[in-house]
């Protein structure tokens, strides 16, 4: 076996801890573009209200009076009258720019120029780089590749969540979202460096196989398209329920959501995005059964973390199964896309942590 780096595994924690520090203030960038963009939106509907009261008083119809019990607050606050088949559908409205009540559905960046916004992503992309070096100088260090133990999983799966984020951050301007990604990610490093740090060391024999590269790395990129997914459920969920509220003649009380698609675009690309990570999760069970036949003898033995790596199959395969022919949209496909990532998030940890079995390779406090 190849000899421990002990100056490799120290550079690496160092980087790591760079790289959080990198993404602490990339989080905070990302929640004061949120803020600032929350504020203006306020001022605007101070402004826009005052000039809707004025008016209001000229009209005095019943038809108005009927109409304006449905639309007085979107258009009281200039959101627009519009939302009438929201009060049936909140989330089935469609258009390619912003309506004053969510952003375009295309989800393409606009002409605004978004300066705290860039300097976040930019943040990201930083954090990202020192990160991956860390990861690379964490397998040097080893002699192999860093996910090991939940120490070099957890590091290397919040890399490959940032990753994932900027990569669609070139297709789509999901910035929205980034104070939940990134601090997804800064949450992952922090466990990772308080609860789940080990020793860098050579892997137990069953892990040394080429089919660690393999399962390990898919089932990797898989839960950070989960995770990226996991959050843009969150939003729907909210923007969903906002979406009624305006309908029936509510006040907007979160003016900041103006700058997030309608619920139904979320939905639509969480569905995406899942599917591609689906596909991946079939392939860690299918390749994690090939392995285990290779190492133990069988390719399946109900041994606790197949299990779970198999309830998670199962949650996410309902969850495509019944958005594409039951009709299961909206919250309840939301619900289940975050029930999903639950159980991702139980089987990394309370799995590793608790239960005992063939795949017990967590190494905490060893």
């Amino acid at each position: 076996m190849p000899e421990i780096n002990e100056g490799f595994a120290q550079l690496s924690e160092q980087l790591m801890l760079v790289a959080g520090l990198a993404y602490a203030v990339a989080f905070c960038a990302y929640a004061w573009d949120l803020f600032t963009f929350s504020q203006a939106a306020k001022k605007g509907l101070a402004t826009e209200a005052g000039a809707g009261q004025a008016s209001g008083e000229a009209v005095e119809s019943r038809e108005a009076a009927l109409a304006g019990a449905g639309a007085r607050g979107a258009a009281g606050q200039g959101l627009g009258a519009g939302p009438q088949d929201r009060g049936v559908r909140p989330s089935s409205k469609t258009h390619a720019e912003s309506d004053g009540v969510t952003a375009g559905d295309s989800m393409r960046y606009g002409k605004e120029r978004r300066v705290v916004a860039r300097v976040a992503v930019a943040l990201t992309v930083v954090a990202a780089v020192v990160q991956g070096f860390a990861v690379v100088f964490r397998g040097l260090a080893a002699g192999r590749v860093p996910w090991g133990n939940m120490y070099e999983f957890c590091t290397t799966g919040s890399f490959a969540v940032a990753i994932v984020f900027l990569l669609v951050l070139t297709r789509r301007d999901l910035r929205f979202i980034g104070t939940f990604v990134i601090g997804l990610v800064l949450l992952m490093i922090t466990a990772a460096s308080v609860a789940f740090w080990t020793p860098v060391g050579h892997l137990v024999p069953a892990l040394q196989s080429y089919w660690l590269v393999i399962h390990v790395s898919i089932a990797v990129l898989s839960s950070a398209f989960f995770t990226l997914t996991f959050a843009m459920s969150v939003l729907q969920l909210f923007q969903s329920r906002r979406e009624v509220a305006i309908a029936s003649g509510k006040k907007d009380k979160a003016p900041v959501m103006r700058l997030v698609p309608n619920a139904l675009s979320l939905e639509n690309l969480s569905y995406r995005i899942n599917g591609i990570a689906f596909v991946g999760w079939t392939l860690t069970l299918m390749f994690g059964s090939i392995w285990a036949e290779k190492a133990w003898g069988r390719f399946w033995g109900w041994d606790t973390k197949e299990v779970w790596t198999f309830v998670i199959w199962v949650v996410y395969a309902g969850y495509l199964h019944a958005r594409a022919t039951k009709g299961w949209t909206g919250t309840r496909a939301a619900w289940l896309s975050i029930v999903g990532y639950l159980c991702v998030v139980f089987n990394f940890t309370i799995v590793n942590m608790y239960f005992s079995g063939l795949h017990s390779y967590a190494g905490v406090g060893s």
